[in-house]
C-alpha cells in the first residue's frame, strides 16, 4: 500500500511538470493554437464520455431522479451537452474578460496569451462543475445550442467568402501571367470537381426503383446555383473573377453531400445505407476529426480575418512607420502599446459558438442518437441544417456580387 501511494504520488508530480513544462512554452504568437488544442482536447473528452459514461450517470441521483430511467442514448446526449456547457461558460468568461483590449499594455492581454496553467485548472473545474447543475438548465442549453449552432454556421460562411475574396485579390493584384494562369487553373479543376461531385450524388443518393424527389431536388438546385455563381460574375456589368464562383460552387456542393449523406440510414434514398454495417468507430473517429478541422479553422480564420475583427487602431488598418529610429527604451515603450491586431473578445466568442455547434454534432442535433446509434451528426434535422447552410452561403455570395452595383453609393 505505502509503495502504491508512493508510486502515484512520483506520477502526479511528473504529470504536474510536464504540464508545467508544456503551458510555460506557450508564447504570444502560439497563444492561438494553444486555444485550438484546448477546443480540441475537450471535444476529444466529449467522445469518450459519450462513450463511456452512461453507467456512471445512470447512478447519480440528481441526474437519474426519474421514475423510469431513459435508455443509455439519453445519458450519452447529457454528457456531451454538460461537457459543452462547461466549454461554453469557459469561452464566454474569457469574452466578456476581454471587452475593451486595444493594446498590449492592458493587463488583460497577458491574460489572453498567459497564465495557461490557471486557465486549464479553471477549465477543468468548470466541466466538472457542469455534472453537478439540474437537468433543466441542460435542457434549457440544448435548446439554444440549436440557435448558437446556426449563428456558427453563418460566420463560417462569411468567414469563407472574405478568404476566397482576399485569396483572389491577391492572385490579381501580382498582374503577372504566371498566376492568371494559376487562377484559371484552380478555377477549373473546382468546376470539374463541382460537376464530377453531382454525378456521384446521383449515383448515391437517387437509387434507381426509389421515388427520390427530394434529394433529386436539392442536387438539381445546387446545380442550377452553380450556374448562376458564374452567370453573375462572368456578367459584364459586375465585372467578378471566377475564382470565387468557382470555389463556392464546389463548397455549396460539398454542403449538399454532407446534407444528403446525414439522412438517416434507414430512408432508402440514402446509398450509403447499404454500407452501414462497415460504420464503425474509425468512421466516427473520421468524422470528429473533421469537426475539428472545421472549427479550428473557423476561430483561427476569425483570429485573421481583417474584415470581421480588426479595430480601427489596429496595424492592420494601416499605419506609417516612425521618420526617425528610436532609441532601446522608446521601441519598448511602442511595443508596450502596440494596437492588438484582432479582437480578444470576439475570439472566444468564436470558441462558445463552436463548443455549441460541435454538441449538436456529437448528438445528432439531439434528435437522432436513438434511430442511428453511434453515427455522429446523423438525422433530418442534421440534413436541414446543411442545405440552409449551402443556401444561405449562395445568397450572401451572390449580395457581395450584385450590393455594389445596387448600391453604389456604398461601401462594401
Amino acid at each position: 500500500m505505502w509503495a502504491a501511494s508512493c508510486l502515484a504520488s512520483c506520477c502526479a508530480a511528473c504529470a504536474c511538470d510536464a504540464c508545467r513544462t508544456v503551458v510555460s512554452g506557450i508564447s504570444r504568437r502560439s497563444a492561438r493554437i494553444a486555444y485550438c488544442g484546448l477546443f480540441a482536447l475537450s471535444l476529444f473528452v466529449s467522445w469518450i464520455l459519450r462513450e463511456v459514461a452512461a453507467p456512471l450517470m445512470e447512478q447519480l441521483p440528481w441526474i437519474n431522479h426519474f421514475h423510469k430511467t431513459p435508455n443509455r442514448e439519453w445519458f450519452e446526449t447529457d454528457a456531451v451537452l454538460r461537457v459543452s456547457l462547461g466549454n461554453f461558460l469557459f469561452f464566454t468568461i474569457l469574452s466578456f474578460l476581454m471587452i475593451g483590449v486595444k493594446n498590449q499594455r492592458d493587463p488583460r492581454d497577458g491574460l489572453h496569451h498567459g497564465r495557461w496553467m490557471m486557465k486549464i485548472v479553471c477549465w477543468f473545474i468548470l466541466v466538472i462543475l457542469m455534472f453537478f447543475v439540474p437537468n433543466e438548465i441542460i435542457s434549457f442549453y440544448e435548446t439554444i445550442s440549436k440557435f448558437g449552432s446556426g449563428l456558427f454556421l453563418l460566420i463560417q460562411v462569411v468567414l469563407l467568402l472574405d478568404f476566397v475574396h482576399g485569396w483572389n485579390d491577391k492572385w490579381v493584384g501580382y498582374d503577372e501571367q504566371f498566376w492568371y494562369v494559376a487562377l484559371f487553373i484552380v478555377s477549373l479543376v473546382c468546376y470539374l470537381a463541382t460537376f464530377g461531385f453531382s454525378g456521384l450524388l446521383f449515383h448515391w443518393f437517387t437509387p434507381s426503383g426509389q421515388d427520390c424527389g427530394l434529394n433529386t431536388f436539392l442536387i438539381v438546385m445546387t446545380l442550377i446555383l452553380v450556374i448562376l455563381f458564374a452567370i453573375v460574375a462572368l456578367h459584364p456589368a459586375v465585372g467578378s473573377s471566377i475564382l470565387p464562383a468557382s470555389v463556392i460552387s464546389l463548397y455549396c456542393m460539398y454542403l449538399c453531400y454532407s446534407g444528403l449523406a446525414s439522412e438517416p440510414r434507414d430512408y432508402e434514398c440514402n446509398g450509403l445505407h447499404k454500407h452501414s454495417k462497415a460504420i464503425s468507430t474509425g468512421t466516427v473517429t473520421v468524422g470528429l476529426l473533421t469537426t475539428i478541422l472545421s472549427v479550428v479553422y473557423s476561430a483561427v480564420r476569425a483570429g485573421s480575418s481583417t474584415t470581421l475583427l480588426s479595430p480601427p487602431s489596429s496595424p492592420r488598418a494601416g499605419g506609417g512607420k516612425p521618420l526617425l529610429p528610436l532609441d532601446k527604451a522608446d521601441e519598448e515603450e511602442k511595443e508596450k502599446n502596440k494596437a492588438v491586431t484582432y479582437s480578444y473578445a470576439f475570439f472566444h466568442i468564436i470558441f462558445s459558438l463552436a463548443s455549441m455547434y460541435s454538441a449538436m454534432l456529437l448528438t445528432g442535433w439531439s434528435t437522432s442518437v436513438g434511430e442511428s446509434g453511434k453515427l455522429v451528426d446523423v438525422g433530418w434535422p442534421s440534413v436541414w441544417i446543411r442545405i440552409l447552410t449551402a443556401w444561405v452561403t449562395a445568397a450572401l455570395y451572390m449580395w457581395s456580387l450584385l450590393a455594389p452595383i445596387l448600391f453604389p453609393d456604398r461601401d462594401f
